[in-house]
This record gives C-alpha cells, sequence and structure tokens, in this order.
C-alpha cells in the first residue's frame, strides 16, 4: 500500500511540474527508483502519465484563452513553424510549460498533441530511468 501512495505522489508531482507551477518531479522519480528498484516501470509510468495530464491541462487552458490571449510571441512561432511536432520538447524547462498551452490556443489536432506530449514526456523520465539503472549497477 506505501508504494501505491508513493506512485500516486509522484504522479501528482509530476503533474505539478508540467504545469507552471514548480515542483520536482526528477527528484522524487529518483527516489523513487532508488527505494523501490524492482517497480521502475511503475514508476516510469506514473511520472509519464502525471507529466503528460499536466501539459494536457495546459494545453486545455489554451484552447480556452480569448484571440487576443498574450502568450509569448517565440514561443508561438515555434508552434505555428513547426506544428504538433514542437510538443515532443513540452518537457523542456521554462519553454516546455509555454508549448502545450500555445498549441491549445492555435487549436492544434488534440489527439496528434496527446501523442506528442506523452512521447517526449515518456522519453524524458525513460532517459532518467536508464541513468539511475545504470548507477545502480
Amino acid at each position: 500500500m506505501e508504494l501505491f501512495w508513493q506512485l500516486a505522489g509522484l504522479s501528482l508531482t509530476a503533474f505539478i511540474s508540467a504545469t507552471l507551477l514548480p515542483a520536482a518531479s526528477e527528484a522524487a522519480l529518483v527516489a523513487l527508483l532508488y527505494a523501490y528498484p524492482d517497480h521502475a516501470l511503475a514508476a516510469w509510468a506514473a511520472a509519464s502519465l502525471g507529466n503528460t495530464l499536466g501539459s494536457l491541462t495546459s494545453y486545455a487552458i489554451g484552447f480556452k484563452l480569448p484571440e487576443r490571449a498574450d502568450i509569448a510571441p517565440r514561443t508561438m512561432n515555434y508552434v505555428k513553424r513547426y506544428g504538433v511536432w514542437i510538443l515532443l520538447f513540452a518537457w523542456l524547462p521554462i519553454v516546455g510549460d509555454a508549448l502545450p498551452l500555445a498549441a491549445g490556443w492555435l487549436r492544434l489536432n488534440v489527439w496528434w498533441s496527446v501523442m506528442m506530449i506523452g512521447l517526449g514526456k515518456m522519453a524524458r523520465y525513460g532517459v532518467i530511468w536508464a541513468s539511475v539503472a545504470y548507477a545502480i549497477k
């Protein structure tokens, strides 16, 4: 039962860190991977899912913004130029939080957005998982 609550806490931390609020999902994932190395897949999935859902919340907020919303011009240019593919980088600090917001505002296809955001988040946490697994050995 303890592992369940720790995974839920990791997912919540990852969710919050995908929004404009600060959180340390990477540190939470690393701590969980060290504490429960046999449950690394569950930790990776919880972090990836929580962080993806957090970015999708930003997408939904962007979708609801009025036409005259003030979104950083540089971010908007990236999203307009690269389309849904730029969402693979929604995991980046600072600008990554704004990418889903801009994608929602521009009404990019929601299913492609979910897929690209999710793939980027899974890759990010996969690299952290691999790094910890390497360090443990």
